[in-house]
């Protein structure tokens, strides 16, 4: 380990809360347009990482499908726990308070020593699921357990890609240090790494079993590689990080008791699909499906949800512990206003027409028009469900900035216990897409909760203008959707004159839904500002510079 020790406080720094000098630091919306931005290319990197890996792979056609979604699912079940539930709840207020009220030198210790009890963690944790994973699978995916080729291939994988859970834990945490610091460059592009990554690994690959392997030991060269970014960035910043040996210091006991409840809170949605993956290894290529499925509706979360509630919680933190309720309330309205206002419209596509999503852009190769088929089925619950996805992201900040995680804590647990129950229930109804389904009234059960206890305590209640934004642009969205409906109706028509056309792979159907989402585009704008839902002053005002508090 390094001994490179910290340099020594000057007078003034003992004395004098500071933050590292930036006169003038982005506003809420500018912080997400930054991050959103960058998540949106790498989301496209991802979709086109996916639609590679599944014409690679298919999904009820080959053993390898089943298999490598499971290998990656398990791990990032464990990241977005640690990292985006665990982290965003008690790390990044800590670490915000500490930079405002007792400077850079006493903040950057609360990294120095978070990060290694992280490591240590996660290590630890990775390490005994890899020993165990051949017996842990049968808790995993028990379905799979009448197909002993599948069941094989599955944990093989699984103990390959474990170990970037460390690595993603210590990726969370130098991004929420590069975050309270006011820079979101970095951090919002560090998953571009991996969808390159496995891009490069998959591309050369032929069988579904080789393309599988590869890309689970991509997983692991990317999240070295996420986490050796951040670490330069958060040093370029300004961080001063050393590696250490874990110790429980009482600021990193206060994590820890922070961090578990916070952990279930934030990972609520994520817990859920977990568990409607273990009903969907009952049925072959179900689980690929659901996938495929939730990598449509992850490019809206991952846009909004993430971005906006990682912009949201360094400010409002800032803001309660100067005291400043205006700020806090007005910061929380437009991260519900603007959430909403590209969630709802991605809802309406997702619902309206789903199977020419799915086919449009996933059947080829191993995956077939009846898997496309069952994914829109499910693609089409996921829509319904996506905006309480992004508002569930949204309002835990809320709780979070605040040192409040039990209460979120029980909300989770009452929505996953309700996931279970009717997901079970929906399953032996009407099939797979009933997972699904259960998933997304589990996330409004949780959205309601929060939404209330907020409204019951005083913390936060949306003003008035906030309720009138949301309501013109559910019409917007509510727009939109009908004329998606018309345009799904008229498939043929749209593609017809395309007939026989082929650009580097790309036919009639890829083109038609390319120009689809373009030309949805373009209209929601229009409709936003029809509806008034947004005006053209209030966007330039959203994504304009605000001076640092």
């Amino acid at each position: 380990m390094s001994d490179e020790s910290l340099p020594p406080p000057t007078p003034d720094s003992q004395t004098t809360p500071k933050v590292p000098p930036d006169p003038r630091r982005p506003g809420l919306i500018k912080s997400s347009l930054i991050f959103s931005g960058l998540t949106l290319v790498s989301r496209f990197m991802g979709l086109a990482r996916d639609l590679v890996i599944t014409a690679r792979l298919g999904a009820s056609q080959t053993i390898a499908a089943d298999a490598y979604y499971t290998a990656l699912s398990f791990p990032n079940l464990f990241r977005r726990i640690f990292a985006e539930g665990a982290f965003a709840a008690a790390f990044v207020p800590a670490y915000s308070r500490k930079l405002a009220a007792e400077g850079e030198r006493s903040a950057d210790e609360l990294a120095v020593d978070g990060m290694a009890a992280l490591a240590a963690a996660t290590i630890l944790l990775t390490l005994v699921c890899q020993i165990s994973m051949p017996w842990l699978m049968f808790v995993i995916n028990p379905g799979y357990a009448d197909e002993p080729e599948k069941f094989k291939l599955a944990w093989m994988l699984t103990i390959v890609t474990m170990p970037y859970l460390p690595c993603m834990a210590i990726t969370a945490l130098l991004s929420g240090v590069l975050n309270a610091r006011g820079r979101f460059i970095l951090s919002g592009a560090a998953p571009t790494v991996l969808n390159a990554v496995m891009l490069l690994a998959v591309i050369p690959q032929k069988s579904p079993e080789m393309s599988a392997w590869a890309a689970s030991f991509a997983v692991i060269v990317a999240g070295v590689l996420q986490a050796g970014l951040l670490w330069w960035g958060a040093r370029k910043s300004g961080a001063h990080l050393r590696l250490v040996w874990p110790r429980l210091t009482p600021d990193v006991k206060a994590l820890v008791l922070l961090a578990i409840p916070g952990a279930i809170a934030a990972s609520v949605t994520q817990i859920n699909i977990f568990i409607s993956g273990v009903l969907a290894s009952q049925m072959t290529g179900a689980r690929s499906w659901l996938t495929v499925a939730d990598r449509l509706y992850q490019l809206p979360l991952g846009m909004v949800g993430v971005a906006i509630g990682v912009a949201l919680l360094p400010r409002l933190s800032q803001a309660l512990g100067r005291k400043d309720a205006k700020d806090a309330q007005e910061s929380t309205d437009l991260a519900i206003v603007a959430s909403l206002a590209l969630a709802l419209p991605a809802a309406a596509g997702m619902m309206a027409v789903p199977h020419y999503l799915i086919d449009g852009l996933f059947t080829r190769g191993a995956f077939t028009a009846f898997d496309a088929q069952q994914t829109a089925l499910a693609l089409f619950h996921y829509g319904w469900g996506t905006p309480a996805f992004i508002l569930a992201r949204v309002l835990s900040p809320v709780f979070f900035a605040r040192q409040d995680t039990k209460a979120p804590m029980r909300f989770a647990i009452i929505s996953v216990v309700i996931n279970i129950v009717l997901g079970v229930a929906l399953f032996h109804w009407i099939g797979f897409q009933g997972i699904a389904a259960a998933t997304a009234v589990a996330s409004w059960v949780n959205v309601g909760q929060m939404v209330w206890t907020l409204h019951k305590r005083g913390d936060y209640r949306p003003s008035k203008q906030a309720w009138g934004k949301i309501a013109r642009v559910a019409l917007a969205s509510l727009i939109l959707g009908v004329l998606l409906v018309f345009a799904g109706l008229n498939r043929a028509v749209i593609e017809a004159p395309l007939a026989g056309f082929d650009l580097a792979g790309l036919g009639p159907k890829e083109i038609g839904i390319l120009g689809l989402f373009v030309v949805a585009s373009l209209v929601y704008p229009v409709l936003v500002l029809g509806t008034g839902g947004m005006t053209l002053a209030e966007i330039k005002a959203l994504v304009r510079r605000r001076p640092a508090a």
